[in-house]
């Protein structure tokens, strides 16, 4: 069996393609939000606030393309969908959440360095 190798840095690579879904802001806001279990469009559209409905649209389905993410459509009327991580979504989230607790938790330092620059120029 011949194991394929891929590299980000390399133009063509589909492994460029999947950072770059990875590293999207609204795929990282969206990933986060499912983290606790099925979510209802509604409320991943409430909670990540900003996202127009075009975006959050194209983003979940990125990402059930990409197999992180599964999206379940209820036979009730009017019908429910919820969408929920994958396995793989749920261990991309493990990696995901250190980052979101990195930029919480320096935002203020960035900040005075922001302003510091800003002044500087």
């Amino acid at each position: 069996m011949r194991v394929l190798e891929y590299s980000p840095y390399a133009a063509d690579c589909p492994s460029r393609q999947l950072l770059d879904r990875i590293g999207d802001r609204w795929s990282v806001l969206v990933i986060g939000t499912l983290a606790d279990g099925p979510v209802r469009y509604s409320a991943i559209a409430a909670k990540v606030q900003g996202v127009s409905q075009k975006m959050l649209t194209q983003t979940l389905r990125a990402l059930e393309r990409d197999g992180l993410v599964t999206r379940t459509v209820f036979p009730e009327v009017p019908p429910r969908v919820e969408y929920e991580l994958t396995d793989a979504g749920r261990s991309l989230r493990a990696v995901l959440q250190p980052l979101e607790d990195w930029a919480t938790s320096h935002m203020a330092a960035v900040g005075v360095a922001r302003e510091e620059y800003d002044a500087a120029r």
